[in-house]
């Protein structure tokens, strides 16, 4: 078989086992959003139906490509079916967009390990025939189409039932995770802002020296797209990014003003946007009550976890198991450092923050501070892709190979050490998409979010 055929049917089956995993994500998140619209749990189901239908919610929504799109679903289901079809069909294009990222990021290094891998013989750096190589041609897409669907299953790490952490008074409320299975708003955001995320850390490298007008055009657009549908992630994103490129600016000594204005103009749109978002969401509910934003020192996040520390190491395990044992390399990394940039920022807008009035208890900044979790395990799950390639291709006579000093007992070592170390960084995340696995499962029964 040629390598032509060979790759088209590595494709084939990578398509229809990816098809197959949405197909299953769809039909279980469907049944989870559906039954949230009638089932007697906290969930903001009912005031989104409201307003999807032009109806009074009580609260304010001024970002309607999420109601719009149930508006039109509504032509032929019922206000409720409309609701949970809109939530699922964004998430489930959250998903593609994923795999489409990580199949252009991550897998031409992945496929060149397992290809090594495969075409050694066991133990030694000889090759083999071709044989191997073609049986497990497969292999890394189809590891791909799992991994960018389990990332949209994981949660927060929690302990089973019966088992109290110091200052832990839930499992989500006060830790927070990627996947808020339970706010519909947020799942329906998020295939915009990865859009967002992934072009604007494509123009990172490039803008100072000028990029492509379409790669602007396109992140002007993303951005736009996940502030009308819910501005949490925008908040994060734009401050992040705005102290990025002051730092470049002041760094170059303003030699780079013009690209530096030409990708600012890329958020006007989305200014203006929320502009109008703040007109309508940050108002008092009855006269005389306080409104705007209010400045703290983890009040509102006190209110729900007594260890705060204990509450971050929970939420994000993975990322910091993987910037630990990655340390060098993520320094490198664009996407790895911008993602913890945001999380940095998300974490303080959370932790200093808060709207004044009725909806201080709701600790809306909360949403940001979830989205830079989520980018945190998106960039980490990238580099560990990254990292496991390069394992799997130096294989087992890679000291040798390389000519490391020491390549008896302290080369075995040295393989063994970072073999050890990729494994605990899988760990680290399985365990994420395990407690993820089980939360969905206990909300998909009617459980608690919290």
């Amino acid at each position: 078989m040629d390598c032509a055929k060979k790759d088209r049917r590595a494709r084939a089956i990578d398509g229809a086992v990816f098809a197959l995993l949405l197909a299953l994500a769809s039909a279980v998140t469907l049944k989870l959003f559906y039954g949230q619209t009638y089932w007697d749990v906290d969930s903001d189901m009912e005031a989104y139906i409201l307003e999807m239908q032009g109806l009074e919610s009580g609260y304010s929504f001024p970002y309607p490509v999420f109601f719009k799109l149930a508006a039109l679903i509504h032509l032929f289901a019922s206000p409720e079916l409309s609701v949970a079809l809109a939530t699922m069909l964004l998430n489930g294009l959250a998903m593609t967009v994923t795999k489409l990222a990580l199949n252009r990021l991550a897998l031409p290094g992945l496929e060149e390990g397992f290809r090594a891998r495969a075409g050694r013989h066991p133990g030694t750096a000889r090759p083999r025939n071709g044989e191997g190589a073609a049986a497990w041609q497969w292999l890394p897409r189809v590891l791909v189409s799992l991994l960018a669907v389990s990332l949209f299953f994981l949660s927060m790490l929690y302990p089973p039932a019966g088992i109290y952490l110091p200052g832990i008074r839930f499992r989500y409320v006060g830790v927070f995770s990627a996947n808020p299975f339970h706010n519909a708003t947020y799942m329906a955001a998020r295939p915009f802002a990865i859009l967002a995320f992934l072009w604007y850390v494509k123009l990172l490298p490039v803008y100072e020296e000028g990029a492509a007008p379409r790669d602007y055009v396109l992140f002007s657009i993303f951005l736009l797209a996940a502030t009308m549908t819910k501005p949490s992630f925008t908040l994060v994103l734009v401050s992040g990014a705005g102290l990025l490129m002051l730092w470049r600016l002041f760094r170059a000594g303003f030699r780079n003003f013009r690209p530096t204005v030409a990708l600012g103009l890329c958020f006007v749109p989305t200014f203006l946007d929320l502009l109008y978002q703040y007109k309508g969401v940050f108002v008092a509910a009855e006269a005389g009550q306080e409104r705007g934003l209010g400045f703290c020192l983890g009040e509102v996040w006190a209110d729900y976890c007594g260890n705060i520390p204990l509450g971050v190491c929970l939420a994000m395990g993975f990322p910091l198991a993987v910037l630990a044992l990655n340390f060098g390399e993520c320094r490198r990394d664009t996407m790895l450092r911008f993602s913890w940039l945001l999380y940095v920022v998300s974490f303080a807008e959370a932790f200093f923050l808060y709207e004044k009035g009725f909806r201080k208890v709701d600790f809306n900044f909360s949403w940001g501070y979830m989205y830079g979790i989520f980018f945190c395990h998106f960039a980490s799950l990238l580099m560990l892709l990254r990292v496991t390639g390069r394992k799997l291709a130096r294989g087992k006579g890679a000291c040798r190979e390389e000519g490391e000093p020491g390549a008896g007992r302290r080369g075995v070592w040295m393989r063994r050490k970072r073999g050890a170390a990729i494994l605990l960084q899988w760990g680290a995340y399985l365990c994420h998409v395990a407690c993820g696995a089980f939360y969905f499962a206990d909300m998909l029964h009617g459980g608690t979010y919290y």
